[in-house]
C-alpha cells in the first residue's frame, strides 16, 4: 500500500486517484458515444480534487489520450479538409494563451473556470461556418490554455459540416487531439512538472481508451444524446463549486 501510494501525486489520497482513473473511462465513454460533454465533466472533476496549478496540464494530457484514442479507432471516418487550417489557427492561439495563463493566480482559473462550465450548460452555441475554421482555432485554442474544455466550441464548428454520428465524433477528435497535444507542449515549455502526476496520467488514459472503445461501440448501434439532464446538473454544481472556491482564494488573497 505503501508503495502504491508513492506513485500518486503529492498529498492526494488513494480514493480520489481511483475515483478520477474511473472518471476518465466514464467521460471518455460519453464523448465517444454522445459526441460531446466528457471533457467538461472531466475538467470539472478534476478540479475538486487536484492543484489549480495542475489542473489544465494534467487534463490536457488525459485528453490527447482520449481523443487521440478515438482517431485511432475512427480514422477511416475523418473529414481531413478543415483540419490543416484549424491547426495553425491552434497553434497561433495556445501560444498567445500559454503567454498569459501563467501569470494568473489560482483563483482567478477557478473562477473562469466555473463560469464557463456554467456558460456551456446553458448556452446554445450557433454552427460556425467552415470558412472561420481557423479563426475558430485561434479562439478556441487560446481559451483551453484557461479552460481546458473547449469541445463545445469545437463542435459548432464541426456541426456546420452537417456529418453523419460517426464522421462528426472522428473529425471533432482529431481536431481535438491537435489542439490538446500543442497546449501539453506549451505547459511543457513554459515549466509545468508533469513527472509527479504520471502515475495518475497513465491510469487515466489506459481506463479513458477503454471508455472510448465502449463508446464507439455504443454510438455506431445506437447514435443520440441521452442523459443530458443529468449531466448538466452534475456540471452545474461542479461549477458553483469552483465559484465558491475561487471567491474563496480571492478573498483569502
Amino acid at each position: 500500500m505503501n508503495d502504491l501510494m508513492m506513485l500518486l501525486p503529492p498529498a492526494m489520497p488513494l480514493l480520489d486517484a481511483g475515483l478520477l482513473v474511473l472518471a476518465s473511462f466514464a467521460t471518455s465513454f460519453i464523448t465517444a458515444a454522445f459526441g460531446i460533454g466528457g471533457g467538461v465533466i472531466l475538467i470539472a472533476l478534476l478540479a475538486l480534487l487536484l492543484p489549480p496549478a495542475a489542473l489544465i496540464p494534467v487534463h490536457g494530457v488525459v485528453q490527447l489520450g482520449s481523443n487521440g484514442g478515438r482517431v485511432a479507432i475512427m480514422a477511416k471516418d475523418v473529414v481531413w479538409r478543415p483540419i490543416l487550417p484549424f491547426v495553425f489557427g491552434a497553434i497561433i492561439g495556445a501560444s498567445i494563451g500559454g503567454l498569459v495563463v501563467v501569470q494568473l493566480p489560482p483563483w482567478v482559473v477557478q473562477l473562469a473556470l466555473g463560469i464557463f462550465i456554467i456558460w456551456v450548460v446553458f448556452a446554445k452555441i450557433p454552427p460556425i461556418r467552415q470558412s472561420f475554421i481557423l479563426i475558430g482555432g485561434v479562439i478556441s485554442s487560446f481559451l483551453t490554455m484557461f479552460f481546458g474544455a473547449t469541445g463545445n466550441f469545437i463542435a459548432a464548428m464541426v456541426k456546420s459540416m452537417n456529418l453523419e454520428p460517426v464522421p462528426h465524433v472522428a473529425t471533432h477528435s482529431l481536431m481535438m487531439t491537435f489542439q490538446h497535444f500543442i497546449k501539453v507542449l506549451i505547459f511543457g515549455i513554459v515549466g509545468f512538472q508533469f513527472m509527479p502526476y504520471v502515475p495518475l496520467i497513465i491510469g487515466m488514459l489506459i481506463s479513458g481508451f477503454i471508455g472510448t472503445v465502449v463508446g464507439r461501440n455504443f454510438l455506431v448501434r445506437a447514435g443520440g444524446h441521452y442523459f443530458k439532464p443529468i449531466l448538466n446538473t452534475i456540471l452545474f454544481l461542479a461549477a458553483l463549486r469552483l465559484i465558491w472556491a475561487g471567491i474563496n482564494g480571492f478573498l483569502a488573497s
